[in-house]
């Protein structure tokens, strides 16, 4: 649980970090992402999932 907990808190310090260093890119990135059709962010969303299980395998 632990363990959980400490990944869920550096994901939530990732997420922060591009709109406290650059919230005008940030915005614009949104922005962005907002015109992409559901079949491309759910590709998208595939990819991230499937390199986060790659990352954790890694390094366990």
């Amino acid at each position: 649980m632990n363990s959980l907990l400490a990944a869920l808190g550096l994901v939530l310090v990732l997420e922060g970090v591009l709109p406290f260093l650059a919230p005008s890119l940030w915005r614009d990135t949104f922005r962005k992402l907002l015109e992409l059709t559901d079949g491309q962010l759910r590709f998208m969303g595939l990819i991230s999932m499937l390199m986060g299980l790659g990352i954790v395998f890694v390094t366990r």
